[in-house]
């Protein structure tokens, strides 16, 4: 059984649900024939999720689901120091939640054909987002 740990920047991005699957893929450790990968986004205003990665619709139309869902600028906020954005942000996060196992088959992540890695990006200036990937498994290149 080996298990791998990298952590990693992702560039910053606008608020909305952004496919990151090849950027995510591109700073793992080498894959094992069968595991898991977990990811974490060490951030309590973005999400992770899987969604359909076709059709760039869906990744609209879910921002405007979630900003309908919580929106900006209620009254009942406290939480309001960091702009209008920010308390809305820490609800959706809640939400999405900020971890995702995925399992590993063959050497690759094992997705459905429509699924890929989305950063939820909820704040409107959220900056650069750190993730951290674990890996473990077995079949690996030290096994």
């Amino acid at each position: 059984m080996t298990l791998r740990q990298t952590e990693f920047r992702l560039s910053p991005r606008p608020r909305g649900f952004h496919l990151v699957t090849r950027e995510v893929l591109a700073q793992l450790p080498p894959l094992p024939r069968r595991g898991l990968v977990c990811l974490f986004v060490k951030h309590t205003s973005c999400g992770l999720c899987l969604g359909e990665n076709a059709d760039p619709d869906v990744r609209r139309d879910l921002r405007t689901i979630f900003d309908g869902l919580v929106p900006e600028d209620r009254p009942e906020y406290t939480h309001t120091l960091e702009g209008p954005d920010d308390m809305p942000s820490h609800a959706k996060s809640a939400i999405t939640g900020v971890s995702l196992t995925i399992p590993v088959t063959d050497g690759r992540l094992n997705l459905g054909t429509w699924q890929g890695i989305y950063l939820c990006e909820y704040r409107d200036c959220g900056g650069p987002r750190t993730l951290v990937a674990t890996v473990v498994g077995e079949g690996g290149d030290d096994e």
